[in-house]
């Protein structure tokens, strides 16, 4: 189904029409062609799902969604990620991040360790991150959230792999600017030399501009389904172009607006793609089949799957 493209999702400016969106065990799904949807970030960690992920992947699958990306945030959960990444055969496809979050890099003080650089070197290991600034929640102290982020893309320059970057802004950017501040560190860094994304991208238009003039990707999540987004949404629409687009959960977190407030998993992603793919002006089809190329050219996944 083809949308009149510059339609904001909601109707109205105020955004007061609901956009329906299906839930996984919905017909819907087994009404259309099979496609191939991507979760390109998803916490899979174990104290977010201690019953398991057989459910989990079980209801991604009925929502096509094939691939997912296994995030960390340092160096623990790296560890459950590549040890679950190297480990999975079959549907859904599971790849990891090795890194250390922002809110983490207080226990990297001290410099990366070996271990963090052998676990980003596995096969299934496809990016470096999720890496960044977080000015909202200064978990840790700022300049050492700097300095741990410096050495980060220097592992992956040093590895030759992408990165994964978180950004947040304090509540007030008077108190710190954390995108801009992101940007200017990925430019002197010469991160541009190996890639990435801005995961969860939460930035204004002229962020948005400044990552993709380095070669950046964006990505967007469950907020750009909420009612008061319309800054991301007209982002998603006219500024990014398509072929740097992609679509996450950061499941178990930011879920879509249909269920917001409830654990998020990965086959809500399918929520993001069918908002964009409106916004766009875009069979959903023809969407997914572009994001699926995006996230193959930068992470490497060409010709891992055929399904």
């Amino acid at each position: 189904m083809l949308y009149r493209r510059g339609h904001l999702g909601y109707g109205d400016p105020a955004g007061s029409r609901k956009l329906f969106m299906p839930s996984p065990d919905s017909d819907r799904y087994e009404r259309e062609e099979a496609m191939f949807l991507v979760d390109t970030h998803c916490h899979l960690n174990v104290e977010y799902y201690p019953d398991g992920l057989s459910k989990v992947f079980e209801n991604a699958l009925k929502c096509d969604v094939k691939r997912m990306l296994f995030a960390s945030a340092d160096l623990p959960s790296t560890r459950e990620a590549v040890d679950f990444a190297e480990k999975h055969e079959g549907l859904p496809e599971i790849w990891a991040l090795a890194g250390v979050h922002p809110h983490e890099a207080s226990s990297v003080a001290d410099g990366i360790t070996a271990e963090l650089e052998e676990l980003a070197r596995s096969s299934k290991v496809s990016a470096v991150g999720e890496i960044g600034l977080d000015y909202f929640y200064d978990n840790s102290p700022r300049d050492i959230q700097r300095e741990v982020f410096r050495s980060q893309i220097r592992l992956a320059k040093k590895i030759n792999k992408p990165v994964v970057i978180h950004v947040r802004d304090s509540a007030d950017r008077s108190s710190g600017d954390a995108n801009s501040e992101t940007l200017a560190i990925l430019k002197e860094e010469s991160a541009e030399t190996v890639g990435g994304v801005i995961h969860c991208f939460s930035g204004d238009a002229q962020n948005a501009r400044d990552a993709l003039d380095l070669g950046f990707y964006i990505s967007f999540a469950g907020p750009v389904t909420y009612p008061k987004n319309i800054a991301l949404r007209e982002i998603a629409m006219d500024i990014v172009p398509i072929d740097r687009i992609l679509c996450e959960t950061d499941s178990p977190y930011l879920a879509p607006q249909h269920i917001r407030g409830k654990t998020n998993e990965p086959c809500h992603v399918r929520d993001v793609y069918e908002m964009i793919s409106m916004l766009r002006g875009m069979s959903l089809e023809d969407f997914a089949e572009a994001v699926k190329e995006n996230g193959e050219r930068l992470f490497g996944w060409k010709g891992y799957s055929d399904v």
